[in-house]
This record gives structure tokens, C-alpha cells and sequence, in this order.
């Protein structure tokens, strides 16, 4: 193969990393608003919809996890990516925000006993 088959050939794996990376960037971007969202109605006491937020950011979080998966898939059947920058930057972004999913379920696990307590 030569040079100039190999610079194209990585140029397109890459190129095809960037949209699957926006995705998880964008569908992480989302939870996190999701999160946001449901720890503030969670601190008004208002756990009906704080459950609806985190059911939310849940969904958000699968769909940029399966576009990840996708892609570790690929690779498991033979097609090899170059590194990708961007594409590291979403699993970093992806595995932040799964851990604020966990985080923010405790949190508010703790408001709703606190709650219970307080009446």
C-alpha cells in the first residue's frame, strides 16, 4: 500500500469517528441538562418529576453509550481506527456524565429520606 493509499485510508477512518463522536458528545451533553434538571426539582422536593428528568438522562446516556458500542464492535470484528482526539474526548465525556447519573440518583435518594424525615 502505498503512502498516499494509507494518509487516505486513515483520513476515513477518522472522518467516519467524527460524526459517531458528536453523537456521544451530544446524547452525554444531553443527560447532563437532564441531571441538572432533575436535582433541582429533587431540592423543591418535587421527586415526580425529578424521576422523569433522571429517566431522561438515563435514555440520553444509552444512546451515546450504544454509539460508542458500535464502534468497540467494529473494532472486535477486524475494522481498525487511527486514534481520534475528538473520539477519546466523547468516551471521557460519556464516562463523566455516567458517573453524575449515579451520583445524582444518590443525591437524590438522600433528599427524598431527608424529605421523609422532615415531615
Amino acid at each position: 500500500m502505498s503512502e498516499l493509499e494509507k494518509e487516505v485510508l486513515e483520513e476515513q477512518e477518522e472522518s467516519e469517528l467524527v460524526p459517531v463522536a458528536m453523537q456521544i458528545i451530544m446524547h452525554a451533553g444531553d443527560a447532563r441538562i437532564k441531571i441538572t434538571e432533575a436535582l433541582r426539582e429533587a431540592k423543591k422536593f418535587d421527586f415526580e418529576k425529578a424521576t422523569e428528568e433522571m429517566k431522561e438522562a438515563k435514555r440520553e446516556i444509552t444512546l451515546a453509550h450504544n454509539c460508542q458500542t458500535e464502534i468497540i464492535q467494529n473494532e472486535a470484528s477486524g475494522i481498525s481506527y487511527g486514534f481520534s482526539l475528538l473520539f477519546a474526548h466523547a468516551q471521557d465525556t460519556l464516562m463523566t456524565i455516567n458517573s453524575e447519573v449515579r451520583m445524582a440518583e444518590e443525591m437524590i435518594d438522600i433528599l427524598r429520606l431527608l424529605g421523609e424525615r422532615c415531615r
